[in-house]
């Protein structure tokens, strides 16, 4: 296959393609690109043009007008709902007399969440996968300049995707989340045992306060979810944005959605009083990792958030098998938990000669103070030495 015979295209709605064709470039880790979450984002009105989420979705056919490979991307008027925070260089481009936005942002809205970006048929071979990768980065920097954007994101793509991107031009920028790695634990108490004598004390204290408490704790997915649940949890979702001086990006029917296009994907672990519930966190599951999303509450109960957020998602990985946790972004303090720093990345192109030269030496600085950081953090590390 030559480029010659591929087609470029651009949608500006997930509804514009079958969901099965777009799901065929999408691996069986990563739930979040999938069309079921995408869409419900935009048909929630979550992510939509009037939210400043354009969407400009990259579909790649052959000549026979078959999808090959897709690629999420919007068109932003801003930088909300990113988790890799390009505020400063935002400001900085506008005050030497550019407009930095509309940028495009090849992502998943609201979701700090590890995965490929660069979306290809997973039965073709890898010669020409990786050829629609590069003709996928390439449809993203043409689309760019026909749009004359300042510049174009691609947040928490795989390592291979970042590379790919740095190819054509892109620029790499390091960061940092804290994961939890399946050792082929059996069970928690195994997980327990690899961690030095105070640190496993300390968890199973946390655990233990919980325990103790009047609340009961159930862990939900697919059609165990009802609407009850999701309208508990909308409200410590609010609840939660409200006291973090936080925005409520995701609308009420978004999680209904969510509920019904990727069920069983969906893991709701929730705590009850009685029959009131009282927080929850929720989760959705890949072949191979547990991504923890969202969480909520509307009780002070010690230890809760550690308990929901932490400890059940590592029973459940173990109870099926799954590799690792992704507790989402944030948070040395999980290291504590057996959560370790991971690298992320992102990629960004940069329309500005002079303003690509400044960004790169930042990010030369930045990535050896992440490193350092992330060294420095090991050193915390509550597994026992070998």
């Amino acid at each position: 296959m030559t480029t010659e015979q591929l087609k470029l295209k651009v949608i500006n709605s997930l509804s514009a393609i079958d969901g099965k064709i777009w799901d065929q470039c999408v691996g069986a880790d990563d739930p979040f690109v999938r069309h079921g979450f995408l869409s419900a984002l935009e048909d929630s009105g979550s992510a939509t043009p009037e939210t400043g989420w354009a969407g400009q979705h990259l579909i790649v056919e052959d000549d026979n007008n078959s999808v090959l490979a897709v690629a999420p991307l919007y068109l932003k008027s801003h930088s909300y709902g990113e988790y890799v925070f390009d505020w400063n260089w935002a400001d900085a481009y506008e005050r030497a007399g550019g407009s930095y936005y509309p940028k495009l942002q090849c992502s998943v809205p609201f979701s700090p969440v590890t995965g490929n970006r660069l979306l290809v048929r997973q039965d073709l071979d890898k010669k020409t996968s990786a050829l629609l990768k590069t003709t996928l980065a390439q449809g993203m920097i043409a689309l760019g300049q026909k749009m004359a954007v300042s510049s174009i994101h691609a947040t928490f793509p795989k390592s291979e995707d970042a590379e790919k991107l740095c190819d054509e031009g892109f620029l790499k920028r390091l960061g940092q989340q804290f994961h939890w790695e399946n050792n082929n634990y059996s069970h928690f108490d195994d997980f327990l045992m690899s961690l030095n004598a105070r640190k496993r004390k300390a968890i199973r204290k946390e655990r233990r306060a919980v325990e103790e408490c009047p609340l009961r704790i159930q862990t939900l997915q697919g059609n165990e979810i009802t609407e009850s649940h999701w309208d508990a949890f909308y409200g410590f979702y609010l609840n939660t944005a409200e006291k973090k001086w936080g925005q409520e990006y995701l609308t009420r029917n978004f999680f209904s959605l969510l509920g019904e296009r990727l069920n069983n994907q969906v893991v709701l672990i929730m705590a009850f009083d009685g029959d009131q519930a009282k927080a929850g966190a929720l989760n959705l599951m890949g072949s191979e990792t547990l991504y923890g999303r969202n969480w909520g509450s509307i009780t002070d109960q010690k230890f809760l958030h550690f308990e929901l957020c932490y400890y059940q998602a590592i029973d459940f990985a173990i109870q099926h098998g799954l590799k690792r946790v992704e507790a989402g972004a944030q948070g040395p303090h999980k290291i504590q938990r057996g959560y370790l720093p991971t690298p992320t990345y992102s990629a960004h192109w940069i329309r500005d000669r002079g303003f690509k030269d400044a960004i790169a030496r930042f990010l030369d600085a930045e990535q050896q103070a992440i490193g350092e950081d992330m060294e420095h953090v090991l050193t915390y590390s509550p597994f026992r030495k070998p």
